[in-house]
């Protein structure tokens, strides 16, 4: 990784945005990473917009928020629509298929992942889409490890819900592992 990549997930409270954008920094700091993040959330707790910047370099990350997001995961329309427009020139936007209709864009690579539907499908948990497609980013990307990611959520969440939300990680590198690479 040559220059930090700045990455933003977004979506609306209750989506689970700040504690996938916590898992993510958490696998890029055990990956040998810098990483520096911030997250935000409406007045609403659920239901209103929730976002979590998170960047990621090989040296020092002197700016904790995104300023043109590389990679843009957008959980739901609103975010989607609220945050394409501060994407950098050629990123890239993974979107929840059930939850986004894309706009055409030049020159930006979207990525549809079927996260809430394989979620309610597979693992009978709607609330798993934010891992699903956090499994599903790193498959595509490559920006951390699986290792990295596993350890992280191991750290990050309540040993209750630990099996699933590993479940919910396999699930969705195999949907990312349908998409071409981009490094």
């Amino acid at each position: 990784m040559k220059k930090a990549k700045q990455v933003r997930l977004s979506g609306f409270g209750g989506q689970g945005v700040v504690l996938a954008g916590t898992i993510l920094g958490h696998a890029a700091i055990r990956d040998g990473k810098w990483v520096a993040g911030s997250s935000s959330y409406g007045a609403q707790a659920r239901g209103g917009y929730a976002r979590s910047d998170v960047v990621i370099g090989d040296e020092q990350v002197v700016f904790p928020h995104v300023i043109e997001a590389d990679i843009l995961i957008a959980l739901s329309q609103s975010a989607y629509d609220r945050y394409v427009k501060e994407l950098a020139r050629d990123g890239m936007v993974i979107f929840d298929e059930q939850q986004v209709s894309p706009k055409p864009l030049e020159g930006v690579k979207q990525v549809g992942i079927p996260a809430t539907s394989a979620a309610l499908k597979e693992l009978n948990q709607k609330q798993a889409a934010n891992i699903v497609i956090l499994g599903a980013l790193a498959s595509i990307t490559g920006i951390v490890s699986r290792e990295g990611l596993i350890a992280s959520i191991s750290e990050n969440v309540s040993s209750r819900f630990k099996e699933g939300n590993l479940k919910a990680l396999d699930l969705g590198y195999r949907l990312g592992n349908q998409v071409p690479k981009v490094r």
